[in-house]
């Protein structure tokens, strides 16, 4: 791959890339199997995050989505949550993740954003150090995820400053 993948809000049309990057991503790691009808907003998935207060931003190069990263604050409150935050193996290191990240908090930032949220897979060390170098904390809690990976998640906080 050569050139800096383009950021762009994700549009209903690339569930198809999304799913290949997620599986590709859960395929790095032993018992995470990516199952097609555990992930039913990716039928429409700029559509669901609207839905849900938020966006999805996706990094392009050529015409396949080597990163995601998405922002929706359901309940209207300026607390926000973290989602569908993926980067193809190739891209790690690159900066992509940061310049992922900086986008979705300039989105949260335009909608007055005051707190970010997320939960991951406690398997998934890499994501943990992202998170904790940004400056999100890890909470007191998991919690298990009754689906085909049968995970266990850890969640972060990051309160924005104002």
């Amino acid at each position: 791959m050569t050139g800096q993948p383009l950021i762009r809000p994700a549009v209903d049309a690339d569930g198809g890339g999304l799913a290949r990057l997620i599986a590709a991503v859960f395929g790095e790691y032993e018992g995470c199997p990516f199952v097609d009808a555990e992930f039913p907003e990716l039928a429409a998935p700029a559509s669901h995050y609207a839905t849900r207060g938020g966006r999805l931003f996706v990094a392009e190069q050529g015409d396949t989505i080597v990163g995601s990263f998405a922002v929706s604050s359901p309940d209207g409150d300026g607390v926000f949550e973290i989602n569908k935050v993926y980067l193809d193996r190739r891209q790690r290191g690159s900066g992509l993740a940061q310049r992922l990240y900086r986008t979705a908090l300039d989105e949260v930032s335009q909608r007055d954003g005051r707190t970010l949220k997320l939960w991951t897979d406690t398997r998934f060390l890499s994501g943990h150090r992202f998170y904790e170098k940004l400056g999100f904390v890890r909470q007191p809690v998991v919690r298990f995820l009754a689906d085909a990976t049968n995970c266990w998640e850890f969640a972060y906080r990051l309160d924005l400053p104002r």
